[in-house]
């Protein structure tokens, strides 16, 4: 199994590359840079290309409509190869709240829109004319739609890689078989090994027919919480702020995806009553509300025996990459914790 660690988005970004550089040297492999409604992850990732040399380098994730699909392959194919083919572009539809409240963008059509980007960068990286006349996007823009005078143009630049690796972060069963289909890896969030298959199995089987061999096995890539050691159980409790946060207060009623993925994992009264919480403003009591089962099952907190056991359950759930999200408040606790859990790994 794979080991990867979120970087933050919290500014502090710099002391996050200082430690992926130490764990760089004891075997990680991969990093995670999100964009939210932060700073952006381009300028990031290309920062670590610069600090490291092994460890690959993956956004989680660029939002795919707060680029053009061709301004995202170009951006991929340079970040490809500042880093020497380190790179793994990791995409998703964020959400409403981000792309219309910050970016001013229509949310529509997500499923449509991410085939297509998915299409255009492809032949971007393989150095084709870019023609694409899809549903959403058109290149070269027509002419009653511009000035007549857009002609098709290829890559100017020879990537490294003529197929940089694709990750789609997906939820919803549409979004998953999507993702399943096309892309070389899955990234799922508050991933419950032993009801991942009630949730998203049968999505998953339904793009395997489809799927092209030349992809390869999907990687399935999970963001966990982690603290490994005797002791470390008692951190449990620190990973409830942000499911809490996620399953109440991210997005508007009736239309959060993270709690309708609670719902499915047969949560529905605890993400209600969460969310009503979140909502009034009672974070506090939101946080205590969020079900110790569901903590228990999408974390890896504990001693190294109760972690190694929950490995084994993710893997055979089909997981490969665990993407670290480190609860302990100092540097020498994360590092423990993602060396430890590198052995149990390995």
């Amino acid at each position: 199994m794979q080991i990867g660690i979120a970087a933050a988005y919290d500014g502090t970004f710099r002391d996050t590359v200082e430690e992926v550089v130490e764990l760089e040297a004891i075997g990680l492999d991969v990093v995670y840079v999100p964009e939210a409604y932060s700073f952006d992850a381009v300028s990031q990732l290309g920062y670590l290309a610069a600090r490291t040399s092994r460890v690959r380098l993956a956004s989680g994730i660029l939002p795919i409509y707060s680029r053009t699909p061709a301004l995202t392959a170009m951006t991929a194919a340079g970040l490809d190869f500042v880093s020497d083919g380190r790179f793994t572009l990791g995409l998703g539809a964020s959400g409403p709240q981000v792309i219309e409240g910050f970016h001013g963008l229509p949310y529509d059509a997500p499923l449509q829109r991410t085939r297509e980007v998915i299409e255009i960068c492809r032949k971007v990286w393989a150095r084709e004319r870019v023609e694409h006349a899809g549903k959403k996007y058109t290149i070269p823009l027509p002419a009653d739609q511009g000035t007549g005078l857009g002609k098709s143009l290829k890559l100017i630049n020879t990537p490294v890689r003529s197929r940089i690796p694709v990750l789609l972060a997906a939820l919803g069963p549409k979004n998953v078989e999507l993702a399943a289909e096309v892309a070389e890896g899955w990234e799922p969030v508050f991933f419950h090994p032993e009801r991942a298959h009630l949730v998203w199995g049968e999505a998953l089987a339904a793009s395997a027919a489809r799927r092209d061999p030349e992809l390869g096995p999907l990687d399935v890539a999970v963001n966990v919480p982690v603290a490994v050691g005797e002791g470390a159980e008692a951190l449990l409790d620190r990973a409830r702020p942000n499911m809490a946060l996620y399953i109440g207060g991210m997005g508007a009623r009736g239309k959060n995806f993270y709690n309708n993925l609670a719902t499915r994992y047969g949560y529905g009264d605890e993400a209600a009553k969460i969310q009503d919480l979140y909502l009034a403003g009672r974070k506090a009591e939101a946080e205590a509300a969020v079900p110790e089962e569901l903590l228990r099952s999408t974390t890896l907190i504990g001693s190294e025996a109760d972690v190694s056991e929950r490995l084994r359950a993710f893997a055979a759930a089909g997981v490969t990459t665990i993407n670290v999200a480190a609860v302990e408040d100092s540097r020498e606790g994360r590092l423990a914790s993602v060396e430890a859990l590198l052995k149990l790994a390995r």
